[in-house]
Formats: C-alpha cells, structure tokens, sequence
C-alpha cells in the first residue's frame, strides 16, 4: 500500500475555544501560508468555509472575507457555533480554505476535519486541547489536506 506524496496545499493557523456552559464553540481563522497556487498568475483569492456537521450531516456554514492576490493570506477572523455540550462529542468542524473565481467556480485549496472523530494526529490533538482547557483559545497550525479526501467516520 504505497500512499501518494502529499502535495503542498499549505498551512492554516486557528484557534478553538469550546465555553461548555455556554454551549459555545469558537473559532478564530488567523491566517494561512504557502497556499498552492490556483491562479493562472500563480496566486490565489483565498477564502476559508467552516462547516459544523452533526453525524456527518451539515448544521451551520461560515466564511471569512477574501483576500485577493495571495498565498499568505491574514483573516483574524471569529466565529461562533453553538454546540450544547451533550453534542460537542458528536460535532465535527470541516474547515476548507477555496480560491474564489470571479468566472466559474471556485476552487478548493485544502481542507482540515476537527472533532473526536479525527482519526489521530494534530487535528485530534487540537481538539483534545481545547476540550481539556474549557473557556480558553488554543491556537495551533494545520497542514491542509486534499479537499477530496472523505470525511473520517467512527
């Protein structure tokens, strides 16, 4: 079984931030590096997507503004999901940066899937942490993975 060469996709920098009385889950998109470039100038538009899903299913949707021209783009931007504690073990967080297209449709870069499901490796670690540390944001760097990859299930 000989696995294919990652290819680059790049880095995206968030944090998370899980308030388990409040049942409110936070990310924080900060920003991304050495994306693939997508354009034909050899630079991308990028924007980030985060979907909450439930048993795989899709709750809620956001996205970050885009920044054009770039591969090392800067967002800082927040967002806030509620997740009731009882389901925080059953949420998965898929964060997918795309390189918007003015003309036909936009093309995703790379992907992240966060939550308990995660097989192991830093997206679990990252969950882990912010579920250990409640009421904090931990940051932490993700390689983007390919955007086609399946959602891992238990």
């Amino acid at each position: 079984d000989v696995t294919p060469v990652q290819l680059k996709l790049g880095d995206i920098c968030f944090s998370l931030r899980y308030v388990p009385t409040a049942g409110k889950l936070t990310v924080v998109v900060l920003e991304a590096k050495n994306l693939k470039k997508m354009d034909v100038g050899g630079l991308s538009d990028p924007y980030v997507k985060i979907y909450l899903m439930i048993n795989g299913k899709r709750i809620k949707k956001k996205k970050t503004t885009t920044k054009m021209c770039t591969l090392n783009p800067y967002y800082n931007e927040s967002f806030t999901f509620e997740v009731p504690f009882e389901h925080i073990q059953k949420v998965q967080l898929v964060i997918t940066v795309i390189d918007y297209d003015r003309v036909g449709s936009s093309d995703p870069i790379g992907k992240i899937v966060l939550g308990c499901s995660s097989p192991t490796g830093s997206e679990l670690r990252h969950w882990m942490d912010m579920l250990a540390s409640p009421r904090r944001p931990i940051a932490q760097w993700h390689t983007l993975k390919d955007p086609d990859s399946p959602l891992p299930t238990r």
